[in-house]
């Protein structure tokens, strides 16, 4: 049993986002003959083949996924190294070489787009936050507002329900606490 290790492989993935691959691949020799015979040096065919494989499967899956779903380099790494298996069997088949197991060993955006890349993961991760939180306070403030009216407390015509729903969601999705205002007269 051996391994290869390839060197990292500056590649376009599926978006054409310059990025960083590299992977070990583990083989051994099940037919001495063809690896022999019907290659010049099975070792040197082996990486050949390893870094042809590699590109491949790296231009075919985004990086990473941001609103679509489907595979990514970066989120399915266990298909992804899967398929990346199967394509190099396939390739070093003619060699007598079996593919025992391939991973990806070091997967990342090329430097010059590193940093706009983390900027724009940070802000996907931001905007689905705020997302849960908004969807959080719509529930609240529809279950506050039921409350009140099911319990009798208070009867609000639409304008004081607008006036209430606004006042309740700048309280709960406000990044700062709440400044409440006492109302010495009447709205209305």
């Amino acid at each position: 049993v051996r391994n290869f290790n390839s060197a990292k492989l500056k590649v376009n993935d599926q978006q054409g986002n310059p990025i960083e691959i590299a992977a070990v691949i583990v083989f051994k020799v099940v037919d001495t003959a063809k690896a022999l015979f019907d290659v010049d040096n099975y070792e040197e065919f082996v990486e050949i083949q390893s870094e042809t494989a590699i590109r491949h499967i790296a231009s075919l899956y985004p990086y990473d996924l941001f609103e679509e779903e489907g595979f990514s380099l970066r989120g399915n790494t266990d298909e992804i190294a899967a398929e990346l298996g199967k394509d190099l069997q396939k390739r070093l088949a003619v060699a007598g070489v079996e593919v025992m197991e391939a991973r990806l060993t070091h997967l990342a955006y090329a430097t010059e787009i590193a940093g706009a890349m983390l900027q724009r993961q940070q802000a996907a991760a931001i905007l689905a936050a705020r997302q849960k939180i908004v969807e959080g306070a719509v529930g609240m403030v529809q279950m506050v507002i039921r409350q009140l009216e099911a319990d009798g407390m208070v009867e609000l015509d639409e304008e004081r329900k607008a006036a209430m729903v606004n006042n309740l969601m700048v309280a709960i999705v406000s990044e700062r606490g709440a400044q409440p205002v006492i109302n010495a007269g009447t709205l209305y």
